[in-house]
């Protein structure tokens, strides 16, 4: 038995794609997981799982989500090892930080610095970005919504192949505490 993470990307945002995170628990539950959880509104759920892998069940949240809402949505299902490595392997000083001053972008697969080549961080600052295991660190003082550097890192030429969802730290710090094993 593992305890999971499952972050939807794009969900309840401007109206689009609404998926109230009782139906998300409901969902998960007739799947046959255990201990399903929600946390905020945003495509966050906690679960615990005695099959499958991370690949294998974000495949059958999506399927399930289309099945019942309709629409496609990309999901990540990450367990408690890896958002802990993340959380813990943040290269900026975390506790120092506002947690809307701080992001993680998770990726589907590894990503390489050649990847962002292109972008001359240079010519963001004092917003910068890191990268980590099959996440990217952002470092935006004045939050996301007004970060310059955060619209260059989404441009689709650079997560073309990928899926990409993005928590702010509260989140990060939050998902990594709710998948502790008890």
């Amino acid at each position: 038995m593992t305890t999971y993470a499952a972050l939807l990307r794009g969900i309840n945002v401007g109206g689009s794609k609404k998926v109230p995170m009782a139906d998300l628990r409901a969902l998960l539950n007739d799947l046959g997981h255990d201990a399903v959880a929600t946390y905020l509104q945003s495509g966050n759920a906690v679960f615990i799982a005695d099959h499958g892998d991370e690949d294998s069940l974000a495949a059958e949240i999506t399927a399930a989500i289309e099945n019942r809402f309709g629409f496609t949505v990309d999901v990540l299902v990450r367990d408690h090892a890896y958002l802990e490595a993340v959380r813990e392997a943040c290269p900026f000083p975390a506790a120092e930080l506002e947690g809307k001053q701080l992001h993680v972008t998770y990726f589907s697969a590894a990503v390489t610095p050649d990847r962002f080549s292109a972008i001359d961080q240079q010519a963001f600052l004092p917003e910068e970005f890191r990268l980590g295991d099959r996440a990217l660190y952002l470092y935006a003082p004045e939050g996301l919504g007004r970060s310059k550097l955060a619209e260059a890192l989404a441009r689709p030429r650079l997560t073309k192949g990928l899926i990409a969802t993005t928590r702010n730290w509260n989140t990060v710090v939050k998902l990594a505490e709710l998948t502790r094993p008890h």
